[in-house]
């Protein structure tokens, strides 16, 4: 099927019948346009363009487009909300796309539902129907560029591009010199999702006000009874991290603002590192945290209708050391380490447990299978920092559970039977748990367990703070941190490797960026079936997704004509 496209100021008016007949390299590119525009606008103040620039991509064909694609395409994506509703065919989907207007929209009441915290409580967490999550992400599309020209440079959590690794870095570059600060207030804000004022995000969120206000007070389902919500953004919602975000921010300035450049003769050295609604604040000392930093800092959260926990909010001397995000901070002997922390090496520990438990009787592949991506998962996320004799201290206790899970399944057995069965060689390391199963074709295949102390330590290079992926003279900054990323993330892979770089990191369906987070597929050019091999001058890598069109659509895909320029 084709579509029928014009084109006008930018935005895309479209009349299509085929999901799969979408072009999606045009419908990025018109968002991509109208952002950029959104952001220079912002740059420049002028708020009533910014509105008429948000107004153009919202009621966009483009906009509605991308809008579903991303709720149909996450990992959400089959979770329904109270009308049980899911759109799982090319066909609802491009429905979805033309149902999806402004006009008699109401949304519907988010599905109540807990999951576990680290410290044994349950957090909330709403599911809003599907219409709902893509009405979110529309205006999401012509949010976040305003919330990304606008947020505080050391804000790290829920912003593209950025992670937990890049609020680490922050934290040693600041706290990592001699003359650095010595004291640390750990903040975090109570409930702060549930607790956000209504008005005062009515008030200061850049969007239309109709929308914002009908998902605030949207209301959620619990056990068959409506429950109204008078205050908080809808956690779980595809727009509220920025909504919080945005409530946050501005509390760097205004902490410059109110402070002293000296206290009690001393420079105050007050920097703040925020990820979401978990924070720290250096300073001098330690009554400047607290007579100076603590009374603003609550002065500012109680304008938004918030509050800081007294139990987690503490002050620390760098000496004794912190946690923050998983991560151990601490100077020892005026040297700054940065540790996995042990409630992080504990929570490990205790899902390792579990997992082997609840695995007595499988077969070993499968144990192998559920433990690998919890370890890679962990590893990855420590690689950055000083991490190598607590992955040589967890590769020891899982290999001394996984040998007591051998010795009580084969009690009559001997410890050399057991090994013999269980432990062989592998890539020079001994002791390596395995086990074997079989492939597509009924042959057998070895697995083999991710050993935690050969992930590489590799130090992680800080996202600029004045960075802005919407903004078109950051994108070669980007595209060059791009590169570095996936190189390190496929390092090991070569044949992977080689294809992203011949590809030039893009997807040849959807000519979009293949990245950690989009993941992707090996797509065979000439089926194995059909007598195509498995070298690489038969692959391509895939979205996802793009790799479930090739397939149901019978597109043909060529090898890609680029050349790698260093991406």
């Amino acid at each position: 099927m084709t579509a029928v496209e014009t084109i006008a100021a930018g935005a895309v008016s479209r009349v299509a019948v085929d999901w799969d007949a979408l072009e999606w390299d045009k419908i990025h590119r018109n968002v991509r346009r109208l952002q950029a525009r959104i952001v220079k606008a912002t740059q420049e103040s002028r708020w009533g363009k910014v509105k008429a620039l948000q107004h153009l991509l919202t009621h966009s064909f483009s906009g509605r487009a991308l809008a579903v694609k991303r709720v149909t395409e996450n990992q959400g994506r089959n979770t329904p909300g109270v009308d049980g509703e899911i759109w799982n065919t090319p066909a609802r989907k491009m429905e979805a796309v033309h149902q999806l207007r402004q006009r008699g929209y109401r949304p519907q009441p988010l599905s109540r539902v807990y999951i576990p915290k680290g410290n044994g409580q349950r957090r909330p967490l709403g599911i809003p129907t599907m219409q709902d999550r893509a009405m979110q992400a529309l205006y999401l599309l012509a949010l976040d560029p305003v919330a990304e020209t606008l947020a505080d440079p050391n804000s790290y959590g829920f912003r593209r591009e950025r992670c937990p690794a890049d609020a680490i870095a922050q934290c040693f570059n600041v706290l990592s010199r001699r003359v650095a600060p010595q004291w640390i207030l750990e903040g975090d804000i109570r409930s702060c999702f549930e607790r956000i004022s209504h008005a005062w995000l009515l008030a200061h969120i850049p969007m239309e006000k109709a929308m914002l206000s009908k998902w605030l007070r949207a209301g959620y389902m619990e056990q068959g009874t409506f429950h109204p919500t008078e205050e908080g953004t809808p956690q779980g919602g595809v727009i509220s991290p920025v909504l919080a975000n945005m409530a946050l921010d501005g509390l760097e300035q205004y902490l410059r603002e109110h402070l002293p450049r000296k206290w009690q003769g001393q420079a105050i050295k007050v920097n703040l590192v925020r990820y979401a609604d978990d924070f720290i604040i250096t300073g001098c000392n330690r009554e400047l945290l607290e007579i100076g930093v603590r009374p603003l800092v609550e002065q500012f959260l109680a304008e938004r209708g918030l509050e800081l926990s007294t139990e987690k909010t503490v002050i620390t001397h760098i000496g004794e050391g912190f946690d923050f995000l998983g991560q151990n901070i601490r100077k020892y002997k005026g040297k700054l380490l940065i540790k996995p922390s042990r409630k992080s090496v504990q929570r490990l520990r205790e899902k390792v447990r579990r997992l082997v438990k609840a695995n007595r009787q499988s077969r070993t592949a499968n144990l192998i299978h559920q433990l690998n991506p919890v370890l890679r998962g962990w590893a990855q996320y420590h690689r950055h920092i000083v991490s190598k004799a607590v992955f040589n201290a967890v590769d020891t206790f899982i290999f001394q559970t996984l040998w007591r899970w051998a010795r009580r399944r084969h009690p009559d057995k001997t410890g050399r039977w057991i090994k013999e069965r269980y432990f062989r060689t592998h890539k020079g390391r001994q002791w390596v748990f395995f086990g074997q199963e079989q492939d597509g074709k009924g042959k057998q295949r070895e697995a083999w367990l991710y050993i935690v102390a050969r992930t590489p330590i590799r130090r992680h290079v800080k996202i600029r703070s004045q960075a802005n992926p919407y903004d078109p003279a950051w994108e070669p900054y980007f595209e060059q941190r791009l590169g570095v990323k996936m190189e390190q993330h496929l390092a090991g892979r070569r044949k992977l490797l080689y294809l992203w770089r011949v590809q030039g990191g893009l997807c040849p369906v959807c000519n979009q960026r293949i990245t950690e987070l989009t993941g992707w597929h090996n797509h065979h050019i000439v089926r194995r079936t059909e007598g195509g091999s498995d070298r690489a001058e038969n692959r391509v890598l895939l979205h996802p997704d793009c790799h479930r069109r090739v397939h149901s659509q019978g597109i043909s895909v060529g090898k890609p004509r680029l050349v790698w320029q260093g991406v």
